[in-house]
């Protein structure tokens, strides 16, 4: 039997979801009953990450003095390292009403009908300034730049913030539309343990993986020495441009089938929307990563960026500047991966320094984008032809 890593900041992990039936009628009769509040997309992912365990060992929501202490300082008023506020923030109007003490429904504005998706136990309702709301973007994202993604959706949420415990009663939208592939941190881990891994490679992705990001997981696998890989694949909102989590699915799945052997690796996801916070995010992701029982987590070149926002190895750097011990899971600090002309393999860049550019197989996205659009397959170098042909039908339903 494996010994699973620690959950962060607790002896087991801390899942809000109310998986007792009993309690959970009884739980949905008192939604009905109560004052709701349909939520932003954000908000709502942060009740599916808070019930599937990934944010042990939070209970709920953050109030006011912790969300400032984790932007300024990346830990919570009572010392616990945390990367990113994890807010229910909503705009004045629909806080009318709502009151500390109280009890609130949580909606789901993501599914039809907006569904009871929590019920929160509010301990405090307070106000966030402009400035205040502007220095938790520059700590979280680097910059208040409205061109920023991640700052857009966190600006447009409103300036009132509702902390206090939670109790969740669904996971919105990700187990109907992603029912093979969506898992709960608690899930994954007896995923670990039936499988008997006791170091588990963990690796992120938002988009379909190419032969680099296949290659970098097996280089991983082999240096660390591990039992298993688990992709995990984030499900939620992403920016408009990005390739659709179904899409996605499919080409990994199909990447994993074919050119992994049985039972190294399983495909995964989780129900969080991109923040694209590069660094702070990178440390966010490697939270819920050891959550889910993983022991090592790949971090590669900027890592959940966007833009020009962040350095190439930012995201790397930020965890030389974390607290000794804030985490016990370990990083694998990736450099750009690619096909070397001269090796015939894939290699990580800095590891052929006799090499110049035109040795390597290097394809801009838009001119990836471009090539699956025509039908034309990218080189077998850079992308497997059983992946090309997924994206390629798909770029081609969009013309």
């Amino acid at each position: 039997m494996s010994k699973l890593i620690a959950p962060h900041g607790s002896d087991v992990l801390m899942p809000l979801y109310v998986s007792d039936s009993a309690s959970r009628d009884k739980l949905l009769a008192e939604a009905a009953t109560l004052s709701s509040v349909t939520v932003s997309s954000a908000t709502a992912a942060n009740a599916v990450m808070l019930g599937g365990g990934y944010f042990t060992p939070l209970t709920g929501y953050m109030n006011k003095a912790n969300a400032i202490s984790v932007a300024e300082s990346m830990q919570t008023t009572d010392g616990l390292f945390w990367p990113t506020p994890v807010l229910n923030l909503i705009n004045e109007s629909a806080a009318a009403g709502v009151a500390a003490g109280s009890r609130i429904t949580l909606k789901d504005p993501n599914v039809d009908g907006e569904p009871v998706l929590a019920v929160q136990q509010v301990e405090s309702v307070e106000s966030l300034s402009d400035a205040e709301l502007e220095s938790i973007a520059q700590h979280v994202y680097g910059t208040t730049d409205h061109e920023h993604p991640g700052v857009a959706e966190f600006m447009a949420q409103g300036n009132v913030l509702l902390s206090g415990p939670i109790e969740v009663l669904n996971f919105s939208y990700f187990e109907i539309e992603f029912p093979d592939t969506f898992r709960t941190a608690e899930q994954i881990r007896q995923s670990i343990e039936s499988n008997g891994w006791n170091r588990v490679v963990a690796f992120q992705t938002r988009n379909p993986m190419h032969r680099a990001h296949e290659e970098l997981c097996r280089m991983a696998m082999e240096r660390l020495d591990a039992d298993g890989l688990v992709i995990h694949m984030l499900l939620g909102k992403l920016k408009p441009g990005d390739i659709p989590a179904l899409v996605r699915d499919a080409c990994i799945r199909k990447m994993i089938d074919v050119y992994f052997p049985a039972n190294s690796a399983l495909v995964t996801g989780y129900g969080f929307d991109m923040l694209y916070a590069g660094p702070r995010e990178a440390l966010l992701h490697a939270v819920f990563r050891q959550n889910m029982g993983a022991t090592h987590f790949i971090i590669g070149r900027d890592h959940a960026g966007v833009g020009d926002y962040y350095e190439p190895f930012e995201a790397q750097e930020i965890f030389d500047k974390i607290p000794a011990g804030a985490l016990k899971i370990e990083m694998f600090m990736a450099d750009h991966t690619a096909y070397s002309k001269k090796l015939d393999q894939v290699v990580m860049m800095r590891e052929a320094p006799d090499h110049s550019k035109e040795d390597f197989v290097l394809l801009s996205g838009t001119a990836v984008r471009e090539m699956l659009g025509k039908g034309i397959a990218p080189p077998p170098e850079f992308s497997r032809p059983e992946v090309a042909e997924i994206l390629m039908d798909y770029y081609q339903s969009q013309a």
